[in-house]
This record gives C-alpha cells, structure tokens and sequence, in this order.
C-alpha cells in the first residue's frame, strides 16, 4: 500500500481521536484511576516504538550508529527542554472536568461568568500548554511521515507501530487543552477552535512530509536524522513525562505495571505486520 493512502487513513483517524479527546470533558470526567491505567499503557507502547521501531527504521536508513545515536539524544533533549519550558501534559483533570461538567449539567454560562476575571497568567499559561502541545504533535506528524516514506513497498500495514503510539496519546493531549482552557475561563467557541486547530496540525504535518517535503529532501541524510529524532522524543515523553505520573501509585501497582507490559508487547507484536526494516 503507497504511503498516501495510509497517510490519509492514519490522518482521518488521528482527526477523530483529537476530536473526541476535546469533546469527552463536556461530557463526563475522566477519572484518576482511568487516566493513569490510559498513560501505562501508552508509555508502554511509546517506549516499545521508540526502541523497536523508529531506531531500526533510523539505522536501516543511514547504516551509522553514531549517527543514529546522536540524533536520538537530540529528540530526548530537546522534548526535555520543551515539557520544562511550556509544562505541557497536564494529566490531571479532576477540578477543570468537574467545572466542565457543571457548564453542561446545569446550563450555566460558564464563559460570561469568567470573562475578565483571570489574570493576564493564567492564559498565558494555557497558551503555553497549547504551543508546547502543537509543537509535540508536529514531531508526531513528521515521525508518522518519516516512517511511511521509509517503509517497503509491499508493507501493508506501514508504520502502525507510530501511527497506534500517536493515535492511543492524541486524545489525552486533546483533553490536557480542552480542560485546562475550560479552568482559565477561556468561552467555548475558543476551546473549539483551538482543538480542531490541534487535531487538524498532525496529519497536516505527515501529508505535507509525504506528499510535499519528502520529494525535495535528501532522504539519505533527513530521513534518519528525523526517525532518530523523533525516537529521542518518544523516549523522552515515555520516561520523563508519562511513567513519573504513575510509578508512585502502590495501590494499583500490579496493574498499572501489567498495562505498562502491555503497551510495550503492543509495540513488540506490531513488529511482524510492519515487516523488515
């Protein structure tokens, strides 16, 4: 299967994931519990694609280890950086749900009440969250791209491994934006914007890698440089951002740590329906 086809499909689904991952605080809250099992499985999954996935795919492309390596301590760094730099993942939406699900419940107009009563911070800082998020997610599109225009042609199921890694966190960044605007007051025509704006910027940023900047990039350098990367970046949010939510829950212990197996056995299974790489 070429890499269009898949990257719409990939694209269209990510779409909708984002887009229930905005909608889903409207409707209920996400509990504690479930959010922590969500975040073991997907740190998990990321980690297993990092290490399993884009690195191979890295090194099958440019045949150098250092190069690999350094391009991957890249990502790691610089996603370190950026989660310190705009505090993004807020995984937490306890009080931001429950004021969510009061505008919903009982018809209260939950934008005029709030107009003009933060201060000036407090939108910077959902501003802050929604740029380090968008910036995460053009790393997400350029690794979906790179590993599609990677890929052997007879690959059927080309990049699932990414694509399943993106696809099973999208909703979750999706909800991070939706609430923590909802606790700064910001009206809900602005919410929506700002999420289809999210959920609109990662399979625009893999179409345009495979329909657009692919032809023009020298493959044989890029293509690696950006696998290694966004591997680096992986690894960063599996172990320096998702796994220190949940390692410190000793009543859920067993299975939040049997969802995290999960996710990387996910990872590892996906493996034989990418093929070689």
């Amino acid at each position: 299967m070429s890499a269009l086809p898949l990257v719409a499909a990939y694209g269209s689904a990510l779409f909708l994931a984002s887009i229930l991952g905005s909608g889903l605080p409207r409707l209920f809250s996400m509990t504690h519990t479930r959010t922590q099992m969500i975040l073991s499985l997907v740190s998990g999954l990321m980690l297993g694609v990092a290490l399993l996935h884009l690195i191979p795919h890295s090194y099958s492309a440019a045949r150098a280890i250092d190069t690999v390596m350094v391009w991957t301590l890249a990502g790691l760094v610089f996603m370190l950086l950026l989660l310190r730099w705009f505090h993004f993942h807020q995984h937490y939406f306890g009080e931001a749900a429950e004021d969510c699900a009061l505008e919903v419940g009982d018809g209260h107009n939950h934008s005029q009440a709030h107009d003009h009563t933060h201060p000036p911070e407090q939108a910077t800082g959902a501003l802050g969250l929604f740029v380090g998020l968008c910036v995460h997610t053009i790393v997400d599109g350029v690794a979906l791209g790179a590993v599609l225009v990677s890929a052997p042609m007879n690959a059927d199921a080309a990049g699932v491994g990414v694509f399943l890694a993106i696809l099973l966190h999208k909703p979750l960044d999706a909800i991070s934006i939706e609430t923590v605007m909802v606790s700064r007051g910001w009206p809900s025509s602005a919410r929506w914007i700002a999420g289809l704006s999210f959920a609109l910027l990662c399979p625009a940023v893999a179409f345009i890698f495979v329909a657009g900047a692919a032809p023009f990039l020298s493959l044989e350098v890029w293509l690696p440089a950006t696998l290694a990367f966004a591997a680096g970046a992986f690894i960063c949010i599996a172990l320096g951002d998702l796994l220190p939510e949940v390692q410190f829950h000793s009543h859920d212990r067993v299975r939040l740590t049997l969802l995290f197996l999960m996710g990387v056995a996910i990872a590892v299974s996906l493996g034989w329906l990418e093929g070689g790489h």
